[in-house]
């Protein structure tokens, strides 16, 4: 979390010390004297982890396919008439599984280089937290841009929809299953002056600005006269919590 312009002491620090002295221990004691970054266990879990990423992407492809077809075979079927035809459109539109289309802009956010020095004078010699893109300065953008009229809003490649969330570890970004690594694109369909307007009237983006003019973090807008937005192919059916029963 920023607080810009200065930051105060931190009275964790002798903690911090602390907890990392405790891992390098530990570290220590399970490799043994071996080098762990090599270690064969280590190397077996990247590799599984990209081949279940890979299994997840084929899946998704696969269920986006076969959604396709049950709604195009929906259509066929329901005999609905025109008028029901073009409220269901709309209603699909507006949900953002529908592919959109107009005017609009986007918004690219950047970590500044990690030997970044203050380029204000009076500025503080910057933290790794100061020069990296936080979850609060993606919610902040896509915020600002619903709040100044937008009708669909992209990050990365992933249409948003009203059960999408924003979520980072560290300076990566889990959005709908998929990972994504700086730098971060926010597009948005909308009225162009009125989104600038909004992303301007931002008290957190003008807070991320500081950072910009301190630190160098990235930040560019680009107008567009018209962009595509794609329709939303992720799963749309909703998971509730429910109490659990008596136990035998």
């Amino acid at each position: 979390m920023r607080n810009f312009p200065f930051r105060r002491a931190r009275l964790g620090t002798v903690a911090v010390f602390a907890l990392a002295g405790l891992l390098f221990w530990i570290s220590f004691t399970v490799s043994r004297g071996n080098n762990i970054r090599t270690d064969d266990s280590l190397l077996q879990m990247s590799d599984l982890i990209r081949e279940r990423e890979r299994q997840n992407d084929t899946l998704e492809s696969s269920a986006a396919r076969l959604r396709s077809e049950v709604a195009a075979l929906t259509e066929r079927d329901s005999g609905t008439d025109p008028e029901q035809a073009l409220r269901l459109d709309l209603t699909e539109t507006a949900a953002g599984l529908r592919e959109l289309t107009g005017p609009g802009l986007t918004v690219t956010l950047t970590d500044a280089p990690r030997d970044a020095e203050p380029l204000l004078p009076g500025v503080p010699e910057p933290t790794p937290n100061d020069l990296v893109i936080h979850q609060q300065d993606l919610q902040a953008v896509v915020n600002a841009l619903w709040a100044g009229g937008a009708e669909g809003v992209r990050i990365m490649d992933q249409r948003l929809i009203s059960t999408s969330a924003v979520r980072c570890v560290g300076n990566t970004l889990i959005l709908q299953g998929q990972l994504y690594s700086p730098p971060y694109t926010i597009t948005a369909v909308g009225p162009t002056d009125r989104l600038r307007a909004a992303l301007d009237d931002s008290p957190a983006l003008r807070n991320y600005q500081s950072y910009v003019a301190a630190y160098g973090l990235g930040w560019d807008v680009e107008e567009h006269e018209a962009v595509t937005l794609p329709g939303y192919e992720g799963s749309v059916a909703l998971h509730h919590a429910r109490p659990v029963g008596p136990r035998d």
